[in-house]
């Protein structure tokens, strides 16, 4: 089963559903003989305290 791992700010449960289907259907029109149901989705969350740029907290920017 391939693994889709994505990483970035706290999304909104609605958010998180529309990127897992997205993100599976983009991969499944690339690899169309494995079957959407066969992808799994992982979501980390950071939050801007816990990200930095440059050496700044992207809540600080």
């Amino acid at each position: 089963m391939p693994i889709i791992s994505f990483e970035g700010p706290v999304l909104t449960k609605e958010q998180k559903a529309e990127l897992a289907a997205k993100l599976t259907k983009a991969t499944h029109e690339v690899l169309p003989q494995m079957p959407e149901n066969a992808f799994i989705v992982v979501i980390k969350e950071s939050s801007p305290d816990n990200v930095a740029v440059g050496g700044k907290l992207l809540s600080e920017r």
